[in-house]
């Protein structure tokens, strides 16, 4: 399998620190953002954590089959979430920090995504943007319970509420999205700086503009930074050229 990425993160133009973490490991197709919370830059310190750990325990996953991949997926970012918990609580600057993490996996033909938090992954096919994570937010579970509209969650005080991530308690549930890679599909994940200031069908129509990834993750940092720059910004495109035949 072929395919060309790119990405870039980038501080907004309101925040003064960065406090996302991206990992962009083309050589064993691994791809991870990660969106930190925390005082005292400690943020910053779980979404490098988080990154760092889960790319390290990831490993390589050729040669399994679905459902080991899974669990590799699963325990690489609970892993993650056990060591930045330990900082936690051994550290009393620490206290309080955790991050969002969603993580991709591509492997032959297929793609597999762990995520905890609101950061996302999206895939584009065929003239459809579809998001393949769910967000695990105030927010989302206001609108699974027929509450919101997701117009209204997008503009909503506490859109910004996560309720689930890394590094916040012993354990974590992650969730975990899978599916088959066609030639041309373009995968996109983000952090919440991006999407809160893009709707999808803005990130649809720059990944559909002419160039390629590396003029696609510019033109969607570039965009959101003018439309406001709320906070950090980060995003990974992927494009698959050509499966292995």
């Amino acid at each position: 399998m072929h395919f060309s990425c790119a990405a870039r993160t980038d501080v907004g133009v309101v925040r003064s620190g960065n406090e996302d973490s991206f990992a962009m490991l083309a050589d064993r197709g691994i791809f991870i953002v990660a969106d930190g919370m925390g005082g005292h830059a400690s943020g910053e310190v779980a979404s490098e954590m988080a990154v760092r750990i889960i790319a390290q325990e990831l490993g390589s996953l050729r040669g399994l089959d679905p459902a080991q991949a899974g669990a590799r997926m699963r325990d690489a970012i609970r892993a993650a979430n056990a060591a930045i918990y330990e900082r936690t609580v051994h550290e009393h600057d620490k206290r309080g920090m955790g991050t969002t993490a969603t993580a991709m996996v591509l492997m032959p033909g297929r793609y597999l995504v762990g995520q905890v938090g609101d950061s996302r992954a999206y895939l584009l096919r065929d003239g459809l943007l579809a998001q393949l994570t769910k967000d695990h937010s105030y927010v989302q579970e206001q609108v699974d319970a027929g509450l919101l509209t997701p117009d209204e969650a997008r503009v909503h005080p506490y859109s910004n509420v996560i309720t689930r991530c890394v590094g916040a308690a012993t354990d974590v549930e992650v969730d975990l999205f899978a599916g088959e890679l066609r030639e041309g599909d373009v995968v996109l994940l983000a952090s919440d700086g991006l999407t809160g200031m893009l709707e999808d069908e803005h990130l649809q129509r720059i990944l559909e503009t002419e160039g390629g990834p590396e003029w696609w993750v510019d033109r969607l940092v570039d965009e959101a930074n003018r439309r406001g720059g709320l906070d950090n910004i980060t995003a990974i495109v992927v494009r698959i050229d050509r499966l292995a035949r």
